[in-house]
C-alpha cells in the first residue's frame, strides 16, 4: 500500500503540475503563497528549457522569486492581455467562490485575476469546502481608520475581527494597508457579504473572489489531481 502525500507534498505536486499548463509565448499572472512557490520553481525550469513566457506577479515576494528563476517579469500596467493567472486560495467552495488573502496580497491578486482571460486556482482537497468560512476572511483596510471598522465588520455577522500582526506590529500589505481577519461561523452568501463589506468606508478590498475562478485544480493525498471546470452562463 502506497503512502499518502503530506500537505506540503501535495502543494509541490500541484505547483509542478500547474507549470505544465502554461502555454508557450503567453503572458500569465502568478499568484502568491506556498503552492505558487513550487509553480514558480517548476516554471523556471521550463523557461531554462526554452519556454517563452512573461509573468505578472501579484506580490513583491512573487516578483523576487520569479526574477531569481530567470522568468521575465512585467508590471500589470505594462502587461497587455493576460491569457491566464494561476494562484492558490485559502478556501474554494462548490460554487467556485473563493477566500484569498492569507498571504496579505489579496488586492494585487484580485487586480491581476480581473485582468486575466482565465483564472486557475490550485488547492489541496482540504481547502475545497462548502460553505466558505472555516478560514478567516481577510479584509484590506486603510490604516488610519481600522479601529472603527471592527464594529462595522462585526455587524456583518463576524464573530471576531482581529488586526493581523507580526512581531507585535501590524502586517503591512505591499500597498501599505492593514489586514483585518474576520472570523465567521460560515459564509453562506459570499456575494452579498462581499457587497456589504465593500460599502464600508475605509475598506480597500475583501478576500472574497466572487465569480472569478474558471478552473479548480485540486490535489489529493493519493497523488491524484482533479480539474473542476466552472461552466459560466448556465
Amino acid at each position: 500500500m502506497s503512502s499518502l502525500l503530506t500537505k506540503d507534498q501535495i502543494k509541490q505536486r500541484l505547483g509542478e503540475y500547474a507549470a505544465t499548463l502554461v502555454p508557450d509565448n503567453a503572458t500569465i499572472g502568478l499568484g502568491t503563497g506556498t503552492t505558487v512557490y513550487w509553480l514558480i520553481k517548476a516554471l523556471g525550469n521550463r523557461v531554462r528549457d526554452g519556454l517563452q513566457c512573461r509573468v505578472v506577479p501579484t506580490s513583491a515576494a512573487t516578483q523576487k522569486l520569479a526574477e531569481e528563476e530567470g522568468i521575465p517579469v512585467l508590471s500589470l500596467n505594462d502587461a497587455g492581455p493576460i491569457e491566464l493567472t494561476i494562484d492558490g486560495a485559502d478556501e474554494a467552495d462548490h460554487g467556485f467562490q473563493l477566500i484569498k488573502g492569507g498571504g496579505a496580497a489579496l488586492l494585487q491578486e484580485k487586480m491581476v485575476a480581473a485582468a486575466s482571460a482565465k483564472l486557475f486556482i490550485i488547492i489541496g482537497d482540504d481547502k475545497y469546502v462548502n460553505p466558505l468560512g472555516r478560514f478567516p476572511l481577510p479584509v484590506e483596510v486603510i490604516p488610519a481608520g481600522w479601529k472603527p471598522l471592527v464594529a462595522k465588520l462585526l455587524a456583518t455577522g463576524a464573530k471576531q475581527v482581529i488586526l493581523r500582526e507580526k512581531n507585535n506590529e501590524p502586517v503591512l500589505t505591499d500597498h501599505g494597508h492593514y489586514i483585518l481577519d474576520c472570523h465567521y461561523e460560515t459564509i453562506d452568501h459570499p456575494a452579498a457579504l462581499n457587497t456589504s463589506i465593500h460599502l464600508l468606508p475605509g475598506v480597500v478590498e475583501t478576500g472574497l473572489f466572487i465569480d472569478m475562478a474558471d478552473t479548480l485544480v485540486i490535489g489529493y493525498p493519493d497523488g491524484e489531481i482533479r480539474l473542476k471546470e466552472n461552466v459560466k452562463g448556465i
